[in-house]
Order: C-alpha cells, then sequence, then structure tokens
C-alpha cells in the first residue's frame, strides 16, 4: 500500500476532517479561548442543570477521565460550578456559573460560523448529502466508539 492509498481511506478522511473541523472551531472561536469539547459541554449542562460528569461524559460521548480535565479547566475558567449533590456526597452536579452563561452566548454565532466554514465548500445540496450520510455512519458505529453517545443514560438523570 503507498500512501496515496493510505490517503484515499475513510479513517485517515475522516481524522483529516475532525483535524480540520477542530482548527476551523479554535480560530473561529478564538476570542472566547473555547473548544469544541468545552462548547459541546456548556451546551449540554445549560440544558442540563444539575447533570453530573458521569451523564455529561455520555451526552456529549467524550470519556470520562478526559472529560474531568476538560471540567477542572471550564471551572477553572468560571464557566461552571461544581458542587456536592445532596443525595450522593461522592457526585459532584454541575451548573452554567453566570459567566459560562454569558460566554456561551457570546460563542454561539461564532460556533455557527465554524459549521458554516466546515461545509462552506461543499455545494448545498451535497453539504446535506454529506451531513446525512456522516450522521448515518456516526449512529450505525457508535458502539464501536471508545465513547459512545449514550443518550438513554444521560437522560436517565431527568428521572432522578
Amino acid at each position: 500500500m503507498s500512501m496515496e492509498d493510505v490517503y484515499q481511506k475513510p479513517g485517515h478522511l475522516i481524522r483529516r476532517a475532525q483535524q480540520i473541523a477542530v482548527s476551523i472551531f479554535l480560530e473561529e472561536c478564538a476570542p472566547l479561548d473555547m473548544t469544541p469539547v468545552q462548547y459541546a459541554a456548556l451546551v449540554a449542562v445549560r440544558d442540563n442543570p444539575g447533570i453530573d460528569a458521569t451523564r455529561l461524559s455520555a451526552l456529549v460521548a467524550f470519556d470520562r477521565s478526559t472529560l474531568g480535565n476538560v471540567l477542572e479547566r471550564m471551572e477553572t475558567k468560571g464557566l461552571i460550578v461544581r458542587s456536592g449533590d445532596k443525595q450522593d456526597k461522592r457526585v459532584k452536579i454541575l451548573r452554567l456559573s453566570p459567566k459560562g452563561a454569558t460566554a456561551l452566548k457570546e460563542v454561539e454565532p461564532l460556533a455557527r460560523r465554524a459549521q458554516e466554514r466546515i461545509l462552506g465548500p461543499l455545494a448545498p445540496e451535497d453539504r446535506e448529502i454529506f451531513m446525512r450520510m456522516l450522521s448515518q455512519l456516526v449512529e450505525l458505529n457508535n458502539e464501536a466508539s471508545r465513547a459512545p453517545l449514550k443518550l438513554a443514560v444521560a437522560r436517565s438523570s431527568d428521572a432522578a
């Protein structure tokens, strides 16, 4: 197999696409020093106040140990507040701080612009096809991920 063959493999192309997507996101969101994972976490915490880190990791499909480091940085920046759960002192529940809510409002147009830039080189009809196929590929391979998306686990916090 030659490098030309490697360049055409789906795994290589997906990895490169992810690198490009992160780079564009970081560039667009540089004024707020926000990463894609921090953005997803802020949206998830806003939409699920009182969620714990384990459920958050399932909701954003990010491994728990790495997400712990992300949450520490977010807490240091003053974006989230972690506090003990009244029923289980070992569990830390998460809420947006006022600074986090403001940062999320400020970053949303920048994040939208990043998404538009990522798909921008494609014709409008190709964007729809690409997103439909990409969503299908991700959904059908979800369980192969080291951090699969688990909406049922994340939403079980609503019932608690």
